[in-house]
């Protein structure tokens, strides 16, 4: 047995479900159960609970199990779980069971999600699920929904007071045009020459959103992964596509950086973001880029890449890693989330297959024109300082947190958002709402608990303000 890891609040809970034969070993189930855990990236701290049909409740080496993993073993009658889809096949246990998969559909009975399929030894099976299932529709923008005016929006990560004048000049000029199709050539072309890329190479998109469907309707994965806790519209396109989607669960004890050796080596798409929403952090381009190879698709979501000073550890523009598809956005640093525009670059040969299942006239005359001045050098300089100034500004923000002995900072901050935990956060989001500032729940994200909030960076004034704010919803709320 490896030492436990940390427990609620640094990684998902989990729910193993485990089946075994007559007389299995403790020893066999148990270093199954590890394995599996492993190949997720989860602690075996993270169990909550072993889970298997009644008739197994008393095998010995299941029991046995469970007190050596500390938690409680919880067993369901056979005809319960026949009810519950599976995608494990195993005609055996059908017949004696009901069921495809015992573990499976044991561990998927509390009602979680699936992140690690049934996985055999000679004598015993497991499946690794969430404890519960996290609501992957869930966005900063509900944060502030009906909120009303003088609700302080710390939850969505667009820059504040954007777009600039100069910006709405140009979108308003565009409005002339509506009565036309909308023709993105020169958009194209405009994004292609910033990264030195030739048209071929980019896709525009109503948004890095869009992106996600797409390559979850035009990719044919067989075993597709999402590297969490990120965003979490690529899983719930995937799911919507018909795929099975496994999880791969970053730490808060690694600093929720990335170790490509736990991406499972048969993975044949593999989403992860850089850097990465809610935790922002800012994995090495080395590392993200040792995940590419041959007959796989890697998708990179850059979608904050430019609110990092100098676009460090960026990928975008690289054509020597095969499979390579990053994703950009334009609404978070020129604040254009209600005009919806984006853009994919990749092999033109994955563009060609994206843009076979991308409606006609996907992104609006308007946002054409917005995509063509946000990529022309002196917006491009008007961004990098931004992203210097968002620096200055996260620091201010970083060292107040500091001060609180109830907070704590995940990783190492590099975007336009930082990632804390505080105990009774729902308790604290809403006494923060109350006094006026609206901040993102983390519990919605794979592989992070109810103890996350997640704080958009803002000028010092207004951090000065929510400091205080916060100050007095940890006193409200007490020990």
């Amino acid at each position: 047995m490896t030492e436990k890891g940390p427990r609620m609040g640094e990684s998902e809970r989990v729910v193993v479900g485990v089946g075994g034969r007559a007389g299995v070993s403790v020893e066999e189930i148990c270093g199954l159960v590890e394995e599996a855990l492993r190949a997720a990236g989860l602690a075996v701290g993270s169990v909550s609970a072993l889970a298997t049909v009644a008739a197994k409740g008393g095998e010995a080496g299941i029991t046995a199990a469970a007190k050596r993993f500390g938690v409680p073993l919880v067993t369901y009658p056979a005809e319960e779980l026949a009810r519950i889809p599976v995608p494990g096949p195993g005609r055996a246990a059908e017949e004696a069971v009901g069921t495809p998969s015992v573990a499976e559909a044991a561990a998927l009975a509390g009602g979680g999600e699936l992140l690690v399929p049934k996985r055999k030894s000679a004598a015993a099976t497991c499946a690794v699920a969430t404890a519960e299932a996290h609501d992957l529709r869930h966005h900063g923008d509900a944060e502030v929904a009906g909120a009303g005016a003088g609700l302080v929006d710390l939850a969505v990560n667009v820059r504040a007071n954007t777009p600039p004048a100069w910006l709405k000049e140009r979108i308003a000029g565009s409005l002339d045009a509506l009565s036309a199709y909308p023709d993105g050539r020169a958009a194209r072309a405009a994004v292609a020459a910033r990264h030195g890329l030739p048209p071929e190479r980019v896709l525009l998109t109503a948004g890095a959103a869009e992106a996600f469907v797409l390559i979850a309707r035009a990719v044919a994965a067989i075993r597709p992964v999402v590297v969490h806790p990120q965003f979490t519209e690529p899983e719930a396109a995937l799911r919507d596509a018909g795929h099975r989607v496994e999880r791969v669960l970053l730490r808060e004890a690694d600093g929720f950086r990335l170790n490509p050796a736990a991406v499972p080596a048969d993975a044949d798409l593999v989403v992860v973001g850089n850097p990465t929403n809610p935790t922002s952090v800012l994995h090495p381009a080395a590392d993200l880029a040792a995940l590419a190879r041959p007959g796989r698709t890697l998708v990179v979501d850059e979608a904050f890449m430019d609110a990092v000073p100098g676009e460090r550890e960026a990928l975008a523009g690289r054509t020597d890693l095969p499979g390579l598809v990053v994703l950009r956005s334009l609404t978070k640093t020129w604040g254009l989330a209600g005009l919806r525009i984006g853009y994919v670059l990749a092999e033109p040969r994955t563009i060609a297959a994206l843009e076979r299942v991308q409606p006609l006239w996907p992104v609006s005359t308007p946002a054409l024109v917005a995509a063509s001045a946000c990529v022309a050098p002196a917006a491009l300089a008007e961004a990098e300082a931004a992203a210097r100034q968002i620096a200055v500004d996260r620091a201010h923000l970083l060292a107040g947190l500091a001060e609180f002995e109830e907070v704590a900072s995940a990783g190492t901050a590099e975007a336009s958002f930082v990632l804390i935990r505080v105990r009774r956060a729902a308790e604290v989001r809403t006494r923060l709402r109350a006094l006026g500032f609206a901040v993102r729940r983390g519990d919605t994200f794979p592989g992070l608990g109810p103890d996350w909030l997640r704080i958009a960076v803002r000028d010092r004034a207004t951090t000065n303000r929510f400091l205080q704010a916060l100050d007095a919803a940890l006193t409200l709320t007490g020990p």
